[in-house]
């Protein structure tokens, strides 16, 4: 029986039904993830994933949240992820409502700042997981020992190398920010929400024991 919120547990159900169109390159490349984390709980460790694109507003948010709510789902190992960019700017609200939407609870601390920080859950029996913009190499995000997940193709062409990574995969998204201020704008956000889950989800499956 899964621990997450029911409605988010239903989204991840359906996805679940969605692996076969995942293309066979692409799921080689998420099984690099899936046999890093493997290796890391194998050693006892919590493995650390940063996820990391140009501005921390969109697509990495929502790579570091689904890394956290598939381990919850799968009931596997702790997970640490985290998210940063080359660059500050805000957790974007059409993304928190396109999280929102699928089941997630997310309140702001204070709206009323540039950068504020967010409350984020998944389930009852949690504190809240603090979501904010942030550098890559800034606190909270860890100083050595974890994977670098680059999503965006900008961040992996700037950063060929990041400080302090065992290992560096890049998982390009395209950016749902092009659909800002058009008819298509929810759609595309939840589009992204939803591919994003789908990987992540099918990478923690597969994790060994």
């Amino acid at each position: 029986m899964s621990i997450l919120f029911p409605s988010l547990a239903s989204y991840c159900q359906a996805l679940e039904q969605q692996f076969d169109q995942i293309l066979p390159a692409r799921k080689q490349q998420l099984l690099v993830l899936s046999n890093y984390l493997s290796d890391q709980i194998q050693q006892g460790k919590t493995p650390a994933v940063t996820v990391i694109c140009t501005h921390n507003s969109r697509r990495s948010h929502l790579a570091q949240l689904w890394l956290a709510v598939a381990a919850d789902y799968y009931q596997r190992p702790t997970i640490s992820s985290f998210s940063g960019g080359t660059e500050i700017s805000a957790f974007n609200p059409r993304m928190v409502a396109a999280l929102q939407r699928i089941g997630l609870k997310i309140t702001a601390q204070d709206s009323s700042l540039a950068n504020p920080i967010y409350e984020v859950c998944w389930k009852d029996t949690m504190a809240p997981y603090l979501a904010f913009s942030k550098q890559y190499g800034d606190a909270p995000n860890p100083q050595k020992d974890f994977l670098a997940l680059v999503v965006c193709s900008h961040a992996d062409v700037h950063c060929p190398i990041v400080t302090g990574s065992t290992l560096k995969l890049a998982l390009p998204y395209q950016d749902p920010k092009a659909f800002d201020d058009t008819d298509l704008e929810a759609s595309e956000y939840t589009k992204t929400c939803a591919l994003i889950g789908l990987e992540i989800l099918f990478a923690l499956q597969q994790l060994q024991p």
